[in-house]
């Protein structure tokens, strides 16, 4: 099942007055080196625009993973990436290329709302969590094995929603770091 992209634009209008720091622009590369630098992750919800510390993913110890939970503009209904996710991502792409970030490994998860079935979200995150690899693979070089895309579908909301509710939050792309 399709969005209109007016129905979007009128979503995401209305939570960005509601919410403390949605519609903001996402991070900057330092902003998410800090955030997903072990040594400086220090971010907490809200701390920063666009960046979220999400305490679901844990390193192997059992602590919290240094995060970042991104807002990645795809095409409705696609994993086709616009030229406002390229930008956001490129962001991405700078910090994980930097030296403070070089020896890490990340997970990329693709994350949707409630719209539509169960079966296609999942396969919907699986192609956007896809894309955003293989985009900052390909334009910064960052190597495969550093990046594992995965789709999460409609499984862990930011905000619990009915099915079949539109929320623009649940439409997300969360950066993990999972060690060395």
């Amino acid at each position: 099942m399709f969005r209109t992209y007016a129905s979007a634009v009128v979503v995401a209008a209305s939570l960005a007055l509601a919410s403390p720091g949605w519609g903001q622009p996402n991070p900057k590369a330092d902003e998410l080196i800090k955030s997903l630098d072990p040594a400086t992750g220090t971010a907490q919800e809200g701390a920063t625009r666009g960046l979220h510390r999400l305490g679901a993913a844990e390193t192997s110890a059992g602590a919290p993973a240094p995060s970042a939970s991104l807002d990645v503009q795809f095409a409705t209904g696609s994993a086709e990436l616009t030229p406002q996710a390229m930008l956001t991502l490129d962001e991405l792409g700078k910090a994980l290329s930097s030296q403070a970030l070089a020896s890490y490994h990340f997970r990329i998860e693709g994350h949707t709302d409630t719209v539509g079935s169960k079966a296609y979200n999942q396969a919907l995150s699986e192609r956007r969590a896809g894309a955003v690899a293989a985009y900052i693979e390909q334009k910064f070089g960052i190597e495969s094995n550093r990046v594992t895309p995965v789709g999460l579908g409609s499984e862990h909301p930011l905000v619990p929603t009915p099915d079949q509710t539109p929320e623009a939050r649940n439409r997300r792309v969360q950066v993990v770091n999972v060690g060395v």
